[in-house]
């Protein structure tokens, strides 16, 4: 479930706040000042908290000044500012240091809901783009990787060790569960970080090609080797070679394999020479590869070379508590790259999500992710975009809107409808509301003023500028909003921004 942090001295906002986002569908944490904040959030103990409601004025430690610590510490969760009798620099200096949006007490429950959706998935697809940049550059972290699952943390805490040094890991788990993000955060996290990853599925690999892949060959050696080829063994020298599926590895392979692993070096087909390698290795498998060893299928002096650091991750069903923060992740992804305005899940949706058995794991929860966002008319996923996930689960229909008999459809005259455009630009605003009913002016302005000092970041002669009015005229607006204190605003001849 979804977890906000409440950070807010005024008991009776406290109690405001709690009782609107557990009627959200999210589960809620107090905390009464920005110390125990930063305290809650830096404990490596406690469950990670997918948002936080800040409030700005506090004793002490205020809330630009957790904004700040959060910011040293590398806390990266989305917040949400509160202000009751705050000026525009107050919220411009909060927007500047990070937060994702601000509410203006007392805040009404359906514009806290609007900004908690956002918040989500903005802070989703923040995080999702990180995870993606760190890893196309090996970067790619344990600490990247989170989990509210006591299994997956005992998993990772065991990966945490094996990055301290160069020993051979066996990661063992069902196939979806993230074998090879683990082997990448494994190598991101030690002395081989940003060095290169290679990885070879040894299960899709022609039995006759396998030696050639690995190891390479020389031009010529063979019908069809018509250049030379070094194979993955030195591609990866210098960085980490991952194996996924080594279980799938032909028994004359495995011969060749032992004797590279033991002696540091490959023969190329066809060459005169061993060539010296040096990488870290890490292999895959979703079989029981003593099992294998045991029918003969394996080498069992390969085995105990490869099986030195084991590790077990646990299937997705055996960690419930990571789906909701899946689900929204692949959501937000997708959402984005589909041009979709799709902003959360329903809690019908997500409860039966959670409850599901995922037998292709993680891998399967992105695809069905995926589909529901291409299928997703409105902004909210619900059961009816799971409509193969439901047909499974018992207490939850298939939803497939009646179609009328063929001459009423035919008698009927035709009723007017509302064309919905998708506008696929995830920065556009819209113009209808969720009925398709024309939005008001001052509601579309007021979110173009907000979306300016967002984008600008608070710079005011750049917002007055872009938006082609002065910048009296820009303060007026926000006073209009209730975002500036006193009549006039603050001074324009005196703003720095």
């Amino acid at each position: 479930m979804t977890s906000i942090l409440i950070v807010d001295d005024d008991p009776v906002q406290r109690r405001l706040l709690e009782g609107m986002i557990r009627r959200f569908g999210y589960e809620a944490s107090i905390v009464e000042t920005g110390q125990a904040a930063i305290e809650r959030l830096s404990a490596p103990s406690s469950s990670p908290f997918d948002l936080v409601i800040l409030d700005l004025v506090m004793p002490e430690l205020d809330g630009i000044g957790v904004l700040g610590a959060m910011r040293e510490r590398g806390i990266e969760v989305p917040v949400i500012v509160q202000t009751a009798h705050g000026s525009i620099e107050t919220v411009v200096s909060a927007m500047r240091a990070g937060a994702a949006d601000f509410v203006v007490k007392p805040v009404g429950a359906e514009r806290l809901q609007v900004s908690i959706k956002n918040a989500l998935r903005t802070g989703a697809l923040e995080s999702e783009i990180r995870r993606m940049s760190k890893r196309a550059a090996g970067a790619l972290s344990i600490k990247d990787v989170s989990t509210r699952s006591a299994d997956m943390a005992r998993a990772l805490r065991l990966a945490e060790r094996a990055a301290k040094s160069m020993i051979p890991v066996l990661i063992e788990g069902e196939s979806g569960v993230g074998k090879e993000v683990i082997a990448r955060a494994i190598q991101g996290s030690g002395e081989r970080r940003g060095k290169p990853f290679v990885t070879v599925n040894c299960g899709a690999i022609p039995e006759n090609l396998v030696e050639s892949i690995l190891f390479g060959h020389e031009k010529g050696s063979f019908t069809g080797a018509t250049e030379k080829h070094v194979g993955k063994f030195v591609e990866a020298s210098g960085g980490t070679l991952f194996l996924d599926e080594i279980g799938e590895l032909p028994l004359d392979a495995q011969v060749k394999l032992l004797r590279a692993i033991q002696e540091g070096e490959v023969d190329p087909v066809g060459g005169r020479k061993s060539v010296k390698v040096d990488i870290r290795l890490i292999s895959a498998t979703n079989k029981s590869l003593l099992e294998l060893v045991k029918q003969g299928k394996f080498r069992e002096d390969l085995y105990y070379r490869l099986n030195v650091f084991p590790m077990t991750l646990p299937p997705l069903r055996a960690r419930r508590e990571d789906i909701p923060g899946l689900a929204m992740t692949f959501l937000a992804r997708f959402a984005a790259e589909e041009g979709k305005r799709v902003r959360s899940i329903a809690a019908e949706a997500l409860e039966m999500l959670t409850n599901y058995t995922w037998p292709g794991n993680v891998r399967q929860l992105e695809n069905v992710m995926f589909r529901a966002v291409v299928l997703a008319d409105g902004d909210e996923l619900t059961t009816a975009e799971f409509p193969q996930i439901a047909a499974q689960m018992q207490g939850f229909e298939v939803r497939v809107p009646p179609v009328p008999p063929a001459d009423v459809a035919a008698s009927a005259p035709p009723s007017p409808e509302v064309v919905r455009v998708e506008v696929r630009d995830p920065n556009s605003i819209p113009l209808l509301d969720e009925k398709g009913e024309l939005r008001l002016l001052e509601e579309v302005e007021a979110e173009a003023i907000r979306f300016a000092l967002r984008h600008y970041r608070g710079h005011m002669s750049e917002v007055s500028r872009k938006l082609g009015i002065g910048r009296s005229t820009l303060y007026r607006k926000l006073k209009d909003m209730g975002l500036v204190e006193n009549e006039d605003g603050p001074d324009p001849a005196t703003d720095a921004a």
